[in-house]
């Protein structure tokens, strides 16, 4: 078995070392050698190893996601008794390598939100996917697939399996009141990581940088070195990046943000570090620091826009970066996700379980239930306006916040907006993973 990093639901791909063994050829690839791969690499790696039944009979499980799923709830749990560890997952390591190496996956091309009572909107449509060409957009309303209510759709297989079907009728309502339906197949989507940025004149000669991130992928490295130039060129001290949808991605991504952000102020300063489970720490337990780079800027604050589904890479930016530099977080309270995966790849999949924790220069990490905004910062995500825009209140409280040193709450101007969020559990973090960093179908 090769052995992967996968840091805070990412996919850092770094070898650690021939200590774990497992099925790596087709013929040891049946589903008992597939069970006793999973049961032995978390009795190795999990992060809660001391945790985890050692009688475990691994022939009363049909699959090892069955095993996985009843090996997970050993985890300690939250504040709701439910068990931390909604995370850990196995994946085709095909589809993983391409999500993760080019932001693209198989699907519709849109995020949704549920905002309870079945009442499904859609928060985001990727650029010239198939939901796009459809005439899906931001702000619609699922009201039926296939001619099903949503009611009737979770009353039965639930609506992520009906989603994972192809092609579907959309039965759809737009803001204005609107219906119509609309036929979609499942197609080849590409992710922007990076789908808008600008500089924004804040007056008195002050300038703002904002970025919209959507995912932690490799296709977002180059753009930041274009970014951050414009940034330290137009005299940018300030920036707001905009991660409300974002659910994490590659940790070498996020580590480069980082030093985008933090290496000039912060060079050669912890950003974060890795602490694995007992039996792994004195091997695998790691420390990262910040790196000065040729358009690393000179930070004075940062305001990080983010909801109930900002996770994983998106906490750590965040979160490492408080420890430096005056942080403001805008919107909503984060997922909680404080933890991370490695990656083990056998047979045709990448299994991910929950290995390790991470904290900042503050050793600070505990947040399973999610890092909070600042006081009065609290924002709604109005579904009728475009992300980004002037009239956005999630881009005018952070404007607010820059230009007073306070937060000053705005209002959504429509009934299409996210004001009972936070009420809503958030979705469980297991799938693949244009599902878990992207909120993407």
């Amino acid at each position: 078995m090769r052995t992967i990093i996968l840091a805070l639901a990412a996919a850092l791909l770094v070898g650690c070392g021939g200590s774990f063994a497992g099925p790596d050829s087709a013929g040891e690839c049946s589903n008992k050698a597939q069970k006793e791969t999973v049961f032995a690499a978390m009795q190795y790696w999990y992060l809660w190893n001391d945790l985890l039944p050692t009688d475990v009979k691994i022939s009363d499980f049909t699959t090892p996601e069955d095993l996985l799923a009843y090996l997970t709830t050993f985890s300690p749990v939250d504040g709701s008794g439910h068990p931390v560890d909604v995370f850990s997952f196995i994946n085709s390591a095909a589809a993983d390598a391409q999500f993760f190496a080019e932001g693209k996956f198989q699907g519709f091309g849109f995020s949704r939100k549920d905002l309870g009572g079945n009442d499904i909107r859609l928060t985001r449509v990727f650029s010239a996917s198939p939901a796009e060409i459809g005439g899906l957009a931001r702000g619609q309303q699922i009201l039926q697939l296939n001619g099903r209510t949503i009611a009737q759709i979770e009353a039965a297989e639930g609506l992520d399996t009906v989603l994972s079907s192809t092609p579907l009728t959309f039965t759809m309502r737009e803001p204005n009141g609107n219906e119509f339906t609309t036929t979609i197949a499942h197609d080849e989507v590409t992710i922007d990581p990076l789908p808008q940025w600008r500089i924004i004149d804040a007056g008195g000669g002050r300038m703002v940088g904002y970025l919209e991130l959507a995912t932690f992928i490799s296709t977002a490295d180059p753009v930041f070195s274009t970014i951050f130039a414009q940034f330290a060129a137009n005299g940018v001290n300030d920036v707001i990046i905009d991660l409300r949808y974002n659910s994490g991605g590659l940790v070498s991504t996020a580590e480069l943000l980082g030093d985008f952000l933090g290496g000039n102020v912060a060079q050669n300063l912890m950003f974060s570090k890795t602490l694995f489970n007992a039996d792994r720490a004195a091997v695998h337990n790691d420390e990262e620091f910040f790196e000065l780079l040729a358009h690393s800027m000179s930070l004075s604050r940062l305001v990080v826009i983010t909801s109930r589904a900002t996770a994983s890479a998106s906490e750590l930016v965040t979160n490492s970066m408080a420890a430096h530099v005056e942080v403001a977080i805008v919107g909503d309270r984060t997922f909680g996700k404080p933890v991370g995966q490695v990656g083990l790849a056998y047979c045709d999949k990448i299994f991910r379980p929950t290995a390790f924790s991470t904290v900042n220069a503050d050793d600070f990490g505990d947040y399973f239930d999610g890092l909070p905004t600042n006081p009065g910062c609290d924002a709604p995500d109005d579904l009728a306006i475009p992300v980004g825009a002037d009239t956005d209140p999630n881009l005018i409280v952070a404007m607010n916040y820059l230009d007073t040193g306070n937060c000053v709450a705005a209002a959504a101007a429509s009934a299409y907006k996210l004001e009972n969020a936070a009420q809503i559990p958030p979705a469980i973090r297991r799938g693949p993973p244009w599902r878990t960093f992207a909120g993407a179908h």
